[in-house]
C-alpha cells in the first residue's frame, strides 16, 4: 500500500524500523497507520511517548507534501513540533492523522491527531515545517 501511494519512492529506514505505512494522501492531508507490536512499547507496556511523537512529526510532514505529478516529489525540514500525551495503547493499530494549517512562501504549519484502534485520542502535536528546494510548488523536484 505504501509503494503505491508514494509512487515508487522507497520506504526510509525509519520507517522501516518502525513499521507505520502511508494509508491515506491528498493535498493537505495524510493518515500513518501502525500496527502496534512489542517493539513500540516502553518499560510499562503502552507505545513509547517517542513513537507517538514520531508519527506526529511524519503525518504533518507528509501532510504539507502531497506531490500530484508521477516521479516527482517534494520535501519539508521540521523546524520545531510539539507534543502532548492524552491516553495510552497497548496493542492494536494507531493512526496518525496529518492535517496542513497554514503556511506562506517557505514555512508551512501542520497539526496531527493520534487515534487508538477505538478511535480515542492519545496524542497531538503541532509543527513548522521549512520547504526544501524546489518543494514548495505542488509539482515538486525530480525523484
Amino acid at each position: 500500500m505504501t509503494q503505491d501511494l508514494l509512487d515508487g519512492e522507497p520506504t526510509s529506514g525509519f520507517q522501516d524500523l518502525l513499521g507505520y505505512h502511508l494509508a491515506e494522501w491528498a493535498e493537505g492531508h495524510a493518515v500513518l497507520e501502525l500496527a502496534v507490536e512489542r517493539k513500540h512499547c516502553n518499560r510499562a507496556g503502552v507505545v513509547h511517548g517517542g513513537v507517538l511523537a514520531t508519527l506526529i512529526d511524519t503525518s504533518c510532514g507528509f501532510s504539507a507534501t502531497y506531490c500530484p505529478v508521477p516521479g516527482r516529489v517534494r520535501r519539508v525540514v521540521t523546524l520545531s513540533l510539539t507534543s502532548s500525551f492524552l491516553g495510552q495503547a497497548r496493542h492494536g493499530i494507531i493512526r496518525a492523522v496529518g492535517r496542513m494549517r497554514a503556511g506562506g512562501s517557505r514555512i508551512v504549519f501542520c497539526s496531527a491527531e493520534v487515534l487508538d484502534e477505538d478511535g480515542k485520542l492519545i496524542a497531538m502535536g503541532e509543527g513548522s515545517f521549512r520547504y526544501r528546494t524546489g518543494s514548495k510548488a505542488l509539482e515538486g523536484v525530480p525523484l
